[in-house]
C-alpha cells in the first residue's frame, strides 16, 4: 500500500482500509486494547462503519505503533493550552515528504512551478512540525531560489511578493494565520491570482474570528478572490485542502465521518453537525482511524467542513478558528 500511496496510483480504499485495520489490530497494542474495550474486535468488523476510531487523545497519552522500534523521529504538536503534546511516530519521514507532495499536487499542479513562501512564525519556534517539514520540503522543490521561510520579518516577506508579483511569477503564501493577519494589516497589496493558504491558528496571538470573515480581511488585503485553506494535524500524515468554499477534499489516502454529537459510535447523516472521524491509510505505521476534537459537517462528494471544536476540548495549534 505504501508503495501504491507514494506513486500516486489509484487505490481501492476499503479494502485497503480493512486490511490496514486487521494489521493495525494485530500490531498496535494501544489501538487493539482500545478496540478490545468498545467491542470492537475483528469478528465484529465486516465494513467501515465498524472499524472503531481512537480518540486522538491517545497520542498525548501513549506511543501508537505497529513496531516495537523506535521511529527515526517524531512530529510534535504545539501542546497550546497546556493539555501537553501529541507525539506522532515517523518511521519513513521520506514517505511522509512524497505523500504530502503527490497530495498538494494533485490540487495545485507541479510545486516546482511555485515560488513558495512559508509565514509559519509560531512553528519554526519549536521543534518537530509536522507542518515546517512539508513546507521545508515544498521549499525545497519549488524552482525559485527565493523560496523560503520568513520569521517576524514581514516587510522583507512583502517586497518579496512585491517582485514576484511584478515578475508574474506563480505563489504559494502559505501561512498561520494570526501572521497573515499582521501582514494583511501592515502590507496590504495586489496579489491577485496568487495562492494565499491558511493553515489555521491563533495561538493566542489575535482575536479569534470564524474563518469567513477572518477570509474576508485577507481577501479586501491581497485583493484576490479566494483565500486557500489546509486542513492538518500532527496525527495525520495526510492533509486536505479548500480552494476558498468553505469545503475541504481529502485525497485519496483519507476520508472524514461525522459522528453523532450524543452516541460517537454512531455515524451523523450528510449535512449534519458532529465530531470528525478520520480514517487516514497514509498512518499505515501508526493508526489510521482518529476520533478527532473537531466538529464539522460531512457531504456526500466527500467533502467536508470544520466548524470548531467540542467544549473543554484542547485548543488546538492547527485549528483554533471556527467557520
Amino acid at each position: 500500500m505504501k508503495e501504491t500511496l507514494g506513486s500516486g496510483e489509484k487505490l481501492e480504499f476499503e479494502k485497503a482500509a480493512m486490511d490496514l485495520f486487521q494489521i493495525q489490530y494485530k500490531h498496535n497494542p494501544v489501538y487493539r486494547q482500545w478496540c478490545d474495550y468498545v467491542k470492537g474486535t475483528p469478528d465484529r468488523v465486516n465494513s467501515l462503519e465498524d472499524i472503531p476510531f481512537l480518540p486522538i487523545g491517545f497520542f498525548k497519552q501513549k506511543q501508537l505503533s505497529i513496531f516495537k522500534a523506535e521511529p527515526e523521529l517524531f512530529f510534535r504538536s504545539s501542546g497550546t493550552g497546556g493539555y501537553g503534546q501529541s507525539k506522532h511516530a515517523a518511521y519513513d519521514p521520506d514517505f511522509y515528504d512524497l505523500r504530502t507532495q503527490r497530495i498538494f499536487e494533485a490540487t495545485y499542479g507541479p510545486i516546482q512551478e511555485l515560488c513558495v513562501l512559508a509565514l509559519l512564525p509560531a512553528y519554526l519556534e519549536r521543534e518537530g512540525s509536522s507542518l515546517v517539514r512539508m513546507a521545508q520540503h515544498f521549499i525545497n522543490l519549488s524552482g525559485d531560489p527565493d523560496s523560503g521561510f520568513y520569521l517576524h520579518n514581514l516587510e522583507a516577506l512583502a517586497d518579496k511578493l512585491k517582485a514576484k508579483q511584478a515578475a508574474g511569477k506563480k505563489i504559494l503564501l502559505l501561512g498561520v494565520s494570526f501572521a497573515l493577519w499582521d501582514l494583511a494589516e501592515q502590507f496590504p497589496q495586489n496579489l491577485s491570482g496568487q495562492i494565499i493558504m491558511e493553515t489555521g491558528g491563533m495561538k493566542g496571538r489575535r482575536k479569534e474570528l470564524i474563518r469567513a470573515d477572518l477570509h474576508q480581511i485577507f481577501k479586501g488585503a491581497f485583493q484576490v478572490d479566494a483565500i486557500h485553506s489546509e486542513y492538518g494535524m500532527t496525527e495525520l500524515f495526510s492533509q486536505a485542502y479548500s480552494r476558498g468554499d468553505g469545503l475541504f477534499y481529502p485525497p485519496d489516502s483519507m476520508r472524514v465521518y461525522s459522528r453523532e454529537m450524543e452516541d460517537p459510535f454512531s455515524r451523523a447523516s450528510f449535512g449534519k453537525t458532529g465530531g470528525l472521524n478520520i480514517i487516514d491509510l497514509a498512518n499505515m505505521d501508526t493508526c489510521a482511524f482518529i476520533e478527532t476534537q473537531d466538529l464539522g459537517r460531512c457531504y456526500e462528494d466527500a467533502s467536508f467542513e470544520v466548524l470548531g471544536r467540542f467544549d473543554r476540548a484542547e485548543v488546538r495549534g492547527c485549528n483554533l478558528m471556527i467557520g
